[in-house]
């Protein structure tokens, strides 16, 4: 007999003239620490490309589970505000696809993980801001940094990993005002907001930092275990 290990959707990026081989073509991209994470937790990974919004509901109908990926800022009219000089260009049709795809997994109880990205979509699919621009969370260009997040006592995080670790991060915005529902989690010493989650009988966690880019299986497996209790 075979065993069932919980289908856990990834969100991808959406590149134009990316190149493999002898081809530059546009892509569908996910790096591939995404889906080795979910198949290290216990998961089987689908990537979903940005599609109609309209499909979001028959998509998350036939997973158990769902991650936002990381990627490009998302547009600050999104939440309310104007484009800082220091915002990245807008990525629409993964804005709209991943909050889509957000909208449904709330209604649904779709476990979710926000990562990076994906946690500040979260956070403004429930009404919340963002900061455009934060020094100090990255490295250098296309370097990922590390550093310390602490978890806050009595949560979903705290749960799966109740002391201080060092993670790996790569992002210049974050978490301003928290939607509507949504409690910290988790902090770096700066104060930044690192993680999120949505209190309640789902899973829903959003984390600022890339596990994927860890050793970490922790968050992953939270999620994976969550999908299978779910599926």
């Amino acid at each position: 007999m075979v065993s069932s290990r919980p289908l856990i959707g990834v969100s991808t990026y959406l590149e134009s003239g990316a190149r493999w081989g002898a081809w530059e073509l546009d892509a569908a991209l996910l790096p591939v620490g995404y889906p080795r994470l979910v198949q290290a937790a216990g998961g089987l990974a689908a990537m979903l490309p940005p599609d109609d919004p309209a499909h979001a509901e028959s998509a998350l109908a036939r997973l158990d589970g769902l991650v936002i990926a990381g990627g490009p800022d998302v547009e600050p009219v999104r939440y309310g505000a104007e484009r800082d000089a220091r915002t990245g260009p807008p990525a629409r049709e993964r804005d709209a696809w991943e909050l889509a795809l957000i909208d449904a997994a709330l209604a649904s109880g779709t476990p979710v993980l926000g990562i990076c990205r994906g946690m500040q979509l979260l956070n403004v699919a429930l009404g919340g801001t963002l900061v455009q621009h934060l020094e100090g969370h990255t490295k250098d260009v296309g370097v990922f940094g590390r550093h310390p997040v602490t978890p806050v006592p009595g949560t979903r995080y705290a749960d799966a990993v109740p002391e201080e670790t060092s993670v790996p991060t790569y992002h210049h915005q974050a978490v301003d005002r928290l939607g509507e529902g949504l409690r910290v989690c988790a902090h770096a010493q700066d104060g930044t907001v690192e993680a999120v989650e949505l209190p309640g009988p789902h899973w829903v966690l959003g984390v600022q930092w890339h596990p994927e880019m860890g050793e970490d299986l922790r968050v992953m497996r939270a999620l994976v275990s969550a999908a299978a209790s779910a599926a």
